[in-house]
């Protein structure tokens, strides 16, 4: 890797660990499923026009936009908006790892090695020193709804797989179709039209400024930096900076809206993270062999070899706006 692509490996991590702050506070005046629809019309729009449709099935791009896309993000915007910290949703997101393993095994029948099956584990079980500790300060709900998240995150990866699609940023573009019609049309039955209006008419520099960082620098540039990496480089050498996104995440939550996990979530998202690198590393290892391996889709788990290769989780946030608020942002528990 030259040095120019280890820089831009770097800048990936960077990307992606910012945006989960920049989201939580452009959800400050915005219902989350409102900012949802936002951020993915302009995914969407204009390029939709000038790109070509991924090839494949128009059912496979709209469930993987159903899971990925809406699944996956109204379910992050809104435990964001139920108070999860911007800083441990970045890190409990990062579980997606082990549920695309897990439901690989599950629904494709992919055979999970052993250091695989350690990581997983490990993993699951930092997940739980999560929860247990987050449980104790703070309510339980927006915790499981970004656990949702990284769950809907993981049924995309393997309807991904599945369907081996080789074409990036189509597929963001038009599987972020999915998503405005039915945000919309939630965020007015839940949040009420007085209110989507008012948004909608009142919206100041922060959610403005939010939804472009979204759009163009998490969506589209993080997206096109990534597949690009690992178009010309093996999946060990790339995948691995991506384990940077949590603590870019929760060290931006800390310096910006004051942030501070306690000991056991700390100690909790070390040993989460650990089972993240086993599971991953290994599977970078396996794959540095590969002479030219294939550019998986943003979020996918395409593998070149074939569907009797283990399953490929990728690590990244990407794509990557907020629903209702289940609780008054003020009553927020922060750090």
């Amino acid at each position: 890797m030259t040095s120019r692509d280890r820089l831009l490996a770097l800048l990936v991590p960077v990307i992606w660990g910012l945006n989960f702050v920049i989201l939580d506070e452009g959800l400050e005046d915005v219902p989350p499923l409102l900012f949802l629809a936002m951020r993915f019309t302009f995914v969407a729009l204009p390029l939709v026009f000038f790109v070509p449709r991924p090839q494949a099935r128009w059912t496979t791009v709209f469930a993987i936009g159903g899971a990925m896309s809406f699944g996956q993000f109204s379910l992050l915007y809104l435990g964001l908006a139920a108070g999860m910290p911007a800083g441990l949703a970045s890190l409990v997101l990062q579980v997606q790892v082990m549920f695309t393993i897990l439901l690989a095994w599950l629904m494709l029948g992919e055979r999970s090695t052993p250091k695989q099956i350690a990581g997983t584990l490990v993993g699951f079980a930092g997940l739980a020193l999560v929860a247990v500790a987050h449980g104790a300060r703070a309510p339980i709900l927006p915790l499981l709804l970004v656990v949702g998240a990284a769950a809907s995150w993981a049924l995309g990866n393997v309807v991904v797989r599945r369907a081996q699609v080789t074409s990036g940023l189509s597929l963001v573009v038009w599987s972020a179709l999915v998503v405005p019609i039915p945000a919309v049309g939630l965020s007015l039955l839940v949040d009420g039209p007085t209110e989507v209006g008012r948004a909608l008419t009142h919206l100041d520099a922060v959610a403005i400024g939010s939804t472009a960082y979204t759009v163009i620098a998490a969506s589209l540039v993080g997206y096109t930096i990534f597949n690009g990496l690992l178009a010309r480089h093996p999946a060990g050498s790339v995948v691995p900076y991506i384990l940077l996104v949590p603590p870019v995440g929760i060290a931006s939550a800390w310096a910006v809206q004051g942030e501070t996990p306690t000991g056991l979530e700390l100690v909790g998202a070390l040993v989460m993270m650990g089972g993240v690198a086993i599971a991953t590393l290994s599977l970078g290892r396996s794959r540095a062999a590969d002479a030219a391996p294939v550019a998986p889709e943003a979020g996918s788990t395409t593998s070149p070899a074939g569907p009797e290769r283990p399953a490929a989780p990728v690590l990244v946030e990407e794509r990557p706006g907020p629903e209702t608020a289940l609780r008054p942002r003020a009553a927020r528990a922060r750090g």
